[in-house]
């Protein structure tokens, strides 16, 4: 491992099989860590990136008596792959670099962070895995794959399996991106703006909900109109972004399947059943893909789940609330309580 830095520390993992049966000669997963390690190694909480996010965007709720509170446990902020930073289409040597050649699962980030986690920082039990949307995901696959290791979840806004409706969403993305002129069936053969501009407008649709602009609540967030909402805040998130990596990470999110594994082959209620750790899920009531209904399809299944729903007009940007202040309350609320338990 590297010495800490501001930009995050790298694990380097060499000769790195990926689930759908690439071999990387080296993978790298990019990760950052806040507050102090006690000395027993008890007080971890695990955050995982969600789609588009890389570490720094999730800092906002970690620190002393945030969310994910620094004056008592050891946050180990994980990149995915396929964000940019951990390994990427953007960051891969060839013959992989800028293409979809390499196939990230959710398996694939798994057994990176157990490296990390249990090998290099020596932690056998996680406080906590903490996620929203495809870090909620995660969460949910470590509760499965590694119900020993993982004392309690808290999954936000996220399913255990990929529905299919959630499918026809990204279906919609990955669409509008590959139209680009540039996309030439296997890469982006120059800086796909058209793509990504109508990626940003699609994406803006489903992420908050008709309440949201019906109601104009972009004005309380520092917009004058939505049209200046969607140019600065979706828009511009998203031509940051390497296109390739976009694409990467819809892959990653189609196949999200905690059940997908040489143990539950796809058996879905024998792999929720199995979860051992108290798991708090939390669906928002305006979500439009992770829907309120999924989420509670899947809390019947695990042994003692408790659900708790965000009522806001955020839709699914409820569960990573940085401009809304009475969302990121509510979670701040529920997540210490679970941690009292």
């Amino acid at each position: 491992m590297t010495a800490p830095s501001p930009e995050g520390r790298e694990l380097k993992l060499p000769l790195f099989v990926l689930q759908r049966g690439v071999t990387l000669p080296e993978a790298r997963l990019v990760y950052q860590t806040h507050g102090v390690l006690n000395a027993q190694r008890s007080n971890a909480v695990l955050y995982p990136t969600s789609y588009g996010a890389q570490h720094p965007d999730v800092e906002w709720l970690i620190g002393p008596g945030k969310i994910l509170d620094t004056t008592r446990y050891f946050v180990i902020a994980c990149n995915m792959f396929g964000n940019g930073l951990s390994s990427s289409p953007s960051n891969l040597p060839e013959p992989f670099a800028g293409t979809l050649r390499a196939t990230f699962t959710h398996t694939d980030n798994l057994a990176a962070q157990h490296r990390l986690v249990v090998d290099e920082l020596g932690i056998e039990k996680l406080a906590l895995v903490y996620g929203w949307s495809m870090g909620g995901q995660q969460a949910l696959h470590w509760a499965v794959r590694h119900p020993e290791r993982v004392e309690r979840v808290v999954a936000i806004c996220a399913t255990a399996r990929t529905t299919p409706h959630n499918r026809v969403f990204l279906e919609g993305l990955r669409s509008a991106l590959q139209a680009d002129p540039h996309w030439t069936g296997e890469r982006f053969a120059g800086r796909p703006l058209a793509g990504l501009r109508a990626f940003a407008r699609v994406y803006a649709g489903w992420a908050l909900s008709q309440a949201f602009y019906r109601d104009e609540l972009w004005r309380g967030a520092g917009y004058s109109s939505l049209e200046d909402f969607l140019l600065r805040d979706w828009e511009a998130g998203f031509l940051r972004r390497d296109p390739a990596n976009l694409l990467s990470m819809i892959d990653t999110w189609l196949q999200s399947d905690v059940s997908d594994n040489p143990v539950h082959r796809g058996d879905l209620e024998r792999a929720l059943a199995g979860i051992r750790a108290r798991t708090l899920l939390i669906p928002a009531r305006s979500d439009l893909y992770f829907t309120e209904e999924d989420i509670l399809a899947d809390a019947g299944r695990i042994p003692g789940c408790q659900v708790a729903t965000l009522v806001s007009p955020w839709g699914h940007r409820a569960g990573n609330p940085a401009k809304s202040p009475a969302d990121a309350e509510f979670l701040r609320s529920m997540v210490h309580k679970l941690l009292r338990e």
